[in-house]
């Protein structure tokens, strides 16, 4: 009896040894920390606070296995070189949008907004169901870095002036913000285009470094303060109907992951690029009315011709950029070719319901 109750004994301490042995390896799964670069202030509403968010909902849904800390514009790298950042290893991780990257890679700014093109909604189908993620996925693949789409902004405002816009006239040798695309065609229609990261261009413009500046809308536009710094705010914006935000990632570092991991950082991806859509979606009106009421900013429409122009203007810029090279030639074919499909479905549906909305 006292050997069979050694036995037992000794058995059961083995196997409590070995659970004492086993935990370690259980909760020792490595921590993994990534950096993430940002174009914008790291806390600024709607675009930081978005990046902020990505980082958070990796960190979370990984249960910390995968720690992501944000770096603002400026705080580890200058905003304008959150691509090469990545692209180097430098970061595992940018935000920001793909026109700024347009010195190296002319044919991004498609994923980024089309002046007269596509609005948010319409964006995030043409990239996940119109075949845009995969050519996107190809124009980054030579540097290294893999895109998804992480925010959209919905349509833009057309910007702060401080001087009145009533005809074509009043556009020539006016120095504006304006990025992308849109800054080409300003340029076309007399304009002189600067492109400036968001923390530099309230300065600018109160000291009249700059005429005007476009940013993003009411709920940031307010948030700059940019009704103390310019007269008149203007609208459609015309340039930037539905600007799609971009997470970039390293491709080495993404490819080191587990699978579940690499689930989890595009899934958040996906997750904010439709909360920040929401997000403007809920508060521009506020904003709106703040600067309106509160502040009495004199709102303006632009002058129809003015718009005319501007959307010829448009289409010079994009069909050059397509004839540029084959690849160019077959991103603008899709973006087109989804364009006229969503245009059409939405002629009788969106576009016929506000109609009738507004009539009401």
């Amino acid at each position: 009896m006292k050997r069979r109750d050694f036995i037992q004994k000794l058995a059961i301490g083995s196997v409590a040894a070995g659970s004492v042995l086993a935990a370690p390896a259980v909760h020792a799964k490595k921590t993994i920390k990534w950096k993430m670069v940002t174009t914008w202030p790291k806390n600024f509403p709607g675009l930081g606070t978005g990046a902020n968010k990505l980082a958070e909902l990796i960190t979370q849904m990984s249960g910390g296995r995968l720690k992501v800390k944000v770096y603002g514009a400026g705080e580890l790298v200058p905003a304008f070189e959150v691509f090469d950042a990545v692209s180097r290893g430098t970061a595992q991780m940018g935000h920001g949008s793909a026109y700024y990257w347009k010195g190296k890679i002319e044919e991004a700014q498609f994923f980024s907004t089309v002046p007269f093109g596509l609005n948010g909604q319409e964006m995030t189908s043409w990239l996940h169901h119109g075949g845009g993620m995969a050519l996107w996925n190809q124009v980054y693949e030579p540097f290294g870095v893999i895109p998804a789409a992480a925010g959209n902004t919905g349509v833009q405002m057309a910007g702060w002036f401080n001087k009145q816009i009533n005809s074509l006239e009043d556009l020539k040798g006016l120095k504006m913000r304006i990025p992308g695309l849109g800054g080409e065609a300003f340029k076309r229609a007399g304009g002189t285009p600067v492109n400036l990261p968001g923390g530099e261009l309230f300065t600018a413009l109160k000291t009249g470094a700059l005429d005007a500046t476009e940013w993003v809308g009411p709920y940031n536009d307010l948030a700059f303060g940019f009704y103390k710094a310019a007269k008149y705010y203007y609208y459609p914006g015309w340039h930037e109907p539905g600007t799609t935000l971009e997470a970039t990632i390293n491709k080495k570092a993404f490819e080191a992951l587990p699978k579940d991991l690499q689930a989890i950082v595009m899934n958040a991806c996906s997750v904010v690029n439709q909360d920040m859509l929401l997000e403007y979606t809920a508060r521009n009106n506020a904003a709106l009315d703040t600067l309106l009421n509160k502040h009495k900013v004199d709102m303006r429409k632009l002058p129809d011709d003015v718009l005319n122009k501007l959307r010829h203007l448009s289409e010079e810029v994009v069909l050059e950029l397509a004839a540029k090279d084959k690849r160019s030639q077959k991103i603008y074919d899709s973006f087109s070719k989804f364009r006229k499909q969503v245009v059409d479905w939405h002629k009788i549906s969106e576009q016929a319901y506000y109609n009738v909305r507004t009539k009401v």
